[in-house]
């Protein structure tokens, strides 16, 4: 390839997943871009703003923007200039729940005047299990020669840059040279490596995230069957965890959602012919939490006449994130059978 200006560019950069993974290594030393078409977002951040929360952010930007290691662009053309690609593209689902694959489609489609032959891409995001494998029969049938590996990111929000830094990174390389170059650029922060296979680490990625969400199931679970029988499932956790090691990891109940979870479980169960039955009951459990809830108030409360409040809107706590949250379904809901509704949330500044 060409001489690059910059060592990185991350595609989409400027949301939750990309803009963490910038500062981490712009922070590194690396020349980092982020292209983004969101050019308020870009303007925002280049102005010292971090439009969202993110433990550490701030901080980090101030130093990258300070030591010139990071710079913005809304212009396709320094894809090209950069020796590795992070995209940060994912797969949604419809309202069919079914996975969405035209989003993926089209963001190469628009990158494919600007990708070199010899370009490290990495793709970050949650993917459909196999999309990897196609992205490489795809470019190679465009004329495009990169080395191309899926290595997700498993992190907190709101915890990014602390997870980056100290969680294993899976590694799925199309061929043992992407694999290579993927693990070396990320030990240049000094990550630990993990290996896989480009499908088992797509499969990694839906895993961790259906694996929380049923293990949130169980939880709310088990509080609406000892709710409905007058016990504190509180009280009942306190007993059961105390010096009981097995059951340490047991959740309190709570209405479990968010951009993944429920997204990447969905993906799981489209994947397996609509056969992942644990995922499905995990949705219905965690989507009829709320409707349970709703049942109870009716029972204590006349609702038509009664105004009711929701603390917390962000899909959970600390955090200024709305997308998924199951608070708007409870608002929805609420709004159909009460007298008023009141929403308030300290970090959500954008009502809908």
């Amino acid at each position: 390839m060409p001489e690059a200006i910059y060592d990185l560019c991350v595609v989409g950069g400027a949301g939750h997943v990309g803009l963490p993974f910038a500062l981490v290594f712009a922070n590194a030393g690396l020349k980092t871009v982020i292209y983004d078409i969101n050019q308020a977002a870009l303007d925002t951040i280049q102005g010292g703003t971090i439009p969202f929360m993110e433990s550490g952010a701030d901080l980090l930007l101030d130093k990258c923007l300070r030591e010139k290691t990071i710079f913005f662009s809304s212009a396709p053309e320094v894809v090209s200039q950069s020796k590795t690609l992070v995209i940060t593209i994912g797969t949604p689902v419809d309202e069919f729940l079914n996975p969405v694959f035209k989003d993926i489609q089209k963001g190469f489609e628009n990158l494919l005047p600007y990708l070199v032959d010899d370009q490290l891409l990495i793709l970050r995001s949650t993917v459909y299990p196999g999309t990897t494998d196609w992205l490489s029969r795809w470019l190679e049938a465009h004329d495009k020669r990169l080395f191309i590996s899926f290595c997700p990111e498993r992190v907190v929000q709101g915890k990014s840059i602390e997870e980056i830094l100290n969680l294993p990174q899976i590694v799925g390389g199309m061929t043992p040279e992407a694999e290579k170059m993927a693990a070396e650029f990320f030990q240049k922060v000094g990550v630990e490596i993990v290996s896989l296979s480009p499908m088992e680490a797509e499969f990694a990625k839906l895993f961790s995230n259906a694996y929380r969400y049923i293990s949130f199931a169980i939880a709310n679970q088990f509080y609406m069957i000892t709710n409905s029988a007058g016990v504190d499932y509180a009280r009942v956790m306190e007993g059961v965890k105390h010096h009981y090691p097995r059951l340490q990891g047991l959740s309190g109940a709570g209405l479990a959602a968010g951009p993944c979870l429920f997204k990447d479980t969905m993906q799981l169960n489209a994947f397996a012919k609509n056969e992942f039955v644990l995922g499905q009951a995990a949705m219905n459990i965690n989507e009829g939490l709320v409707l349970y809830i709703v049942e109870q108030l009716a029972v204590k409360y006349d609702l038509p006449n009664t105004v009711v409040g929701l603390l917390g809107m962000a899909f959970k706590p600390n955090n200024d994130d709305i997308r998924s949250s199951l608070s708007y379904k409870f608002k929805k809901i609420l709004k159909f059978k009460c007298k008023k509704v009141y929403t308030t949330d300290p970090y959500v500044t954008v009502d809908k």
